[in-house]
């Protein structure tokens, strides 16, 4: 496998079959326009209005530093809300409070920063997108050493692929799977969660990111896991705790909701062995290191700091 060059000057691997990239390009695919209109209710007049309120609800909000004038940023969080602007503006508000707040945790979030995790092949987020067009966002614990890499920058990690993710329409529209593969999960990673930090995760994924997270498969879990899932329970609301779904070593109960086709072998699927290298995702993510540093600078701003 090697990086190559696709006609638009944006890199990609190919992975058996599969172009592995990341798909920032605009949306030309009916299938994907249908299934906005029918579950975002993505119409032109619809959009059109959504765009002016929200532009004007966010020049209001002084201390907050975003393109305004950029639709395609606030289609990112008009789109999950489907096109309700209150909605879209309050979870903006969501997404960088949080990122003030913790700062410690949101800091240079661009792949740069964040290669350790990448390295590690510890997340993964390019790869093909299942029978109904979303992205899977895989986390394999087996991977994880906490000695090597921190659960701050496993997070962090975690961050910079879905702020990938977040750039490409398709998967604004289609949504996102997570599979948490928790083979190897150890005694010594689950020490690493604290309630404190397993709430703010909750409510980072709940109130904060804006993303449609359709499912979440945790797979291959030892009896440890009960302990880890325990810490994060009580933060779980209704609607994130019935997307949840646990199927411990059955690769059948996995394919019954994800397609074999976006399945590497050693989870039931066919997509080709070894995995994409993590050298080459890294250098992809990299090709876009200038637009993560830019989108970095977004957030809440110290007033006191603007005015002197």
């Amino acid at each position: 496998m090697a990086l190559e060059i696709d006609t638009d000057g944006s890199p990609f691997v190919m992975w058996g079959k599969n172009k592995i990239k990341l798909e920032n390009f605009p949306l030309t695919e009916q299938t994907y326009k249908e299934k906005a209109a029918i579950e975002l209710r993505e119409e032109p007049e619809i959009v059109k209005a959504a765009l002016e309120e929200l532009r004007q609800l966010l020049r209001g909000e002084t201390d907050l530093l975003v393109p305004v004038d950029n639709d395609d940023f606030l289609m990112k969080f008009l789109r999950p809300c489907k096109f309700y602007a209150e909605s879209a503006f309050k979870r903006i508000k969501a997404y960088y409070k949080f990122r003030k707040v913790h700062s410690q945790h949101c800091y240079d979030l661009c792949p740069d920063s964040v290669r350790s995790t990448f390295e590690n092949s510890i997340v993964s987020v390019l790869s093909p997108r299942d029978q109904h067009g979303r992205r899977i966002l895989l986390v394999e614990s087996e991977r994880w050493n906490p000695r090597v890499v921190t659960l701050t920058e496993m997070f962090r990690g975690v961050q910079v692929a879905l702020e990938a993710a977040l750039e490409e329409p398709r998967t604004q529209i289609s949504g996102v799977v997570t599979i948490l593969d928790m083979r190897g999960l150890s005694f010594a990673q689950i020490m690493q969660f604290t309630p404190s930090f397993a709430k703010m995760m909750v409510d980072w994924i709940q109130d904060c990111v804006p993303i449609r997270l359709k499912a979440v498969h945790v797979i291959n879990q030892p009896y440890l896991f009960n302990m880890l899932f325990a810490i994060f329970k009580p933060f779980l609301r209704e609607k994130l705790r019935s997307r949840i779904h646990f199927h411990g070593s059955n690769k059948t109960a996995l394919l019954a909701h994800i397609d074999e086709s976006a399945l590497r072998k050693r989870h039931g699927g066919i997509l080709p062995e070894p995995d994409v290298p993590a050298d080459l995702l890294i250098k992809c993510l990299l090709h876009y290191e200038d637009q993560f540093k830019m989108t970095s600078t977004y957030g809440y701003v110290n007033k006191n700091k603007t005015k002197s």
